[in-house]
C-alpha cells in the first residue's frame, strides 16, 4: 500500500495512492488507521477507487463500519474523488454524505483543493 504523509495547512495527512488493496472491511480500516497513526497523521485521504463497491451501498453497512472505526480511533477520513454515480443512485447515500460533510470526522471531497478549504475552515 503506497501512501505519503503530507502537511496541508500544518495538518498531517496520509494520502493513499489510487492503486492498492481494496478497502472494504473494518480490518482494512484498522490497517489504514494503524499506518496513519504510526506516521503521525490526523487524517487519512483515500481515493474513491480504493473502496470496495459495497462501501457505497449503505445497506451493506460497510461504510458505517469503516467510518465508525475512524471515529473510535479519532482519525479523520477523507473520501477523495467523484462519487456522483453512487449518490445519483441512492438518496440514502446522498444524505449520509451530506451528514458526514457537516462534521469534522469524515468528509467526501472532489479534490485536494476542496480538502484544503475544509481544513482551513
Amino acid at each position: 500500500m503506497s501512501s505519503s504523509l503530507e502537511k496541508i495547512l500544518d495538518v498531517p495527512v496520509l494520502i493513499c495512492a489510487p492503486e492498492g488493496e481494496r478497502i472494504g472491511s473494518e480490518s482494512d480500516a484498522l490497517d489504514l488507521i494503524g499506518n496513519a497513526s504510526y506516521q503521525g497523521a490526523e487524517w487519512v485521504v483515500v481515493p474513491v477507487e480504493r473502496f470496495d463497491e459495497a462501501f457505497f451501498r449503505l445497506s451493506t453497512r460497510v461504510a458505517g463500519d469503516i467510518v465508525q472505526k475512524f471515529v473510535q480511533y479519532r482519525m479523520g477520513l477523507v473520501v477523495l474523488g467523484d462519487i456522483s454515480r453512487h449518490t445519483e443512485a441512492s438518496s440514502a447515500l446522498r444524505d449520509f454524505v451530506r451528514e458526514c460533510d457537516r462534521g469534522r470526522q469524515t468528509w467526501f471531497v472532489a479534490d485536494i483543493e476542496e480538502l484544503r478549504e475544509k481544513l482551513g475552515g
